[in-house]
C-alpha cells in the first residue's frame, strides 16, 4: 500500500511540475498609497496591473509655449480631483510637443492629493473594463492614459474600439477618467474620397457616413487640447529653459549667446524636427559637451 501511495505522490509531483508553469503567476494586490502608477499588462486572455517606479521630476512649469493647453488640462484635472464633473481629455498635434509631458506633470503636481496614473496601450483598450472594475470604490482618482492612440487605413478595430468606449466611459466610476494623445485629431487617416458623398440638404452640407464614423471616435472625449509646432523663438525658450535646468544641477555657469542660438538651430534642423523633445536633447548635448570640456 505504502509503495503504491508513494508511486502516486510521485506522479503527481511529476504532473504538477509540468502544469505549474502554465498557470498565471499569483498578483499581490497594488498598495495605491504608495504605488503612484501602474500599466495595464495583458496575460492571456486576461491581464493585471503591473506597478511601476515614475520620476517625479517633470513639472508644469517646464513646459513652456504651451500656457493655455497646460491650464485647461490642469483645471480639467482640478475638478476631477476635487470631485467635481470632469471630461475625459484628447490631446492630439504634433509629435513631441509635450503632450504626454504635461500628463506625467499633471501627476507630479497632484500625486500627494490622490492622482494615480495607469498607462494602457491601444492594443489594451478592449480590457477597459476590467481595469474599471478594479479601481472601483477606491479613494485615489485615477486618470487611465492612453499614449499615442491612433489607427492606420484599413484598421477596423476603431469600431470595437468606439463601442468599447462608449459602454466603458459612460459607465465608469467618478474617480476614474482617460486621457489619451495622438498625433491625429480624428484618431483615423482622413481621406480626400471620405468627402467625395458629401450631401446637400435644405441648404446645409452634411458629412458622409465614412467621416461621421471616423468623427465618433474622438467624439467621446468632452476635452479636445490642440498642439502645434514649434516657430523657432518658441524651440529657442525651451532650449535656454532646459539648458537653465541641466546646468543649475550641474554647477554650470553659462549665458545664451547668438553662436548658442546658431546651434540649436542647426541641431533642430539635422533632426528635421524643431520641437520639445529636440530641445530637451540639445540641452543634454551643450551642458555635457561644457562639463567634458571643463575636465579636460
Amino acid at each position: 500500500m505504502d509503495a503504491r501511495l508513494n508511486a502516486f505522490l510521485e506522479r503527481a509531483d511529476a504532473v504538477l511540475a509540468r502544469i505549474e508553469p502554465l498557470l498565471p503567476t499569483l498578483r499581490q494586490s497594488i498598495d495605491w498609497n504608495q504605488c503612484l502608477a501602474a500599466r495595464w499588462q495583458r496575460e492571456g486572455r486576461s491581464g493585471f496591473l503591473l506597478p511601476l517606479e515614475v520620476s517625479l521630476d517633470m513639472r508644469l512649469s517646464d513646459l513652456i509655449g504651451v500656457d493655455k493647453q497646460r491650464e485647461q488640462l490642469a483645471r480639467n484635472t482640478r475638478q476631477f480631483l476635487d470631485g467635481l464633473p470632469a471630461n475625459h481629455a484628447l490631446l492630439w498635434g504634433s509629435r513631441g510637443t509635450g503632450k504626454s509631458s504635461l500628463v506625467r506633470a499633471l501627476l507630479a503636481e497632484h500625486a500627494k492629493g490622490g492622482l494615480r496614473l495607469i498607462e494602457i496601450e491601444r492594443d489594451h483598450l478592449a480590457d477597459l473594463p476590467r481595469v474599471v472594475e478594479q479601481l472601483v470604490k477606491l479613494p485615489q482618482r485615477f486618470v487611465l492614459f492612453c499614449d499615442d492612440l491612433s489607427f492606420e487605413a484599413g484598421e477596423g478595430d476603431y469600431r470595437v474600439l468606439k463601442s468599447v468606449l462608449d459602454g466603458s466611459l459612460e459607465q465608469a466610476p467618478e474617480n476614474v477618467l482617460l486621457y489619451a494623445t495622438s498625433n491625429r485629431r480624428h484618431l483615423v487617416p482622413e481621406k480626400e474620397s471620405d468627402n467625395e458623398n458629401w450631401k446637400r440638404v435644405d441648404g446645409e452640407l452634411h458629412p458622409s457616413e465614412a467621416v461621421e464614423d471616423k468623427i465618433a471616435l474622438s467624439d467621446r472625449f468632452g476635452l479636445w487640447l490642440s498642439f502645434y509646432p514649434f516657430t523657432q523663438e518658441h524651440f529657442l525658450n525651451v532650449v535656454e529653459h532646459w539648458i537653465g535646468e541641466l546646468a543649475r544641477k550641474a554647477g554650470l555657469s553659462w549665458q545664451r549667446t547668438e553662436e548658442l542660438d546658431i546651434l540649436a538651430v542647426r541641431w533642430a534642423t539635422g533632426r528635421g524636427n524643431r520641437n520639445g523633445r529636440c530641445a530637451y536633447q540639445f540641452a543634454r548635448y551643450w551642458v555635457g559637451l561644457q562639463l567634458l570640456e571643463q575636465k579636460a
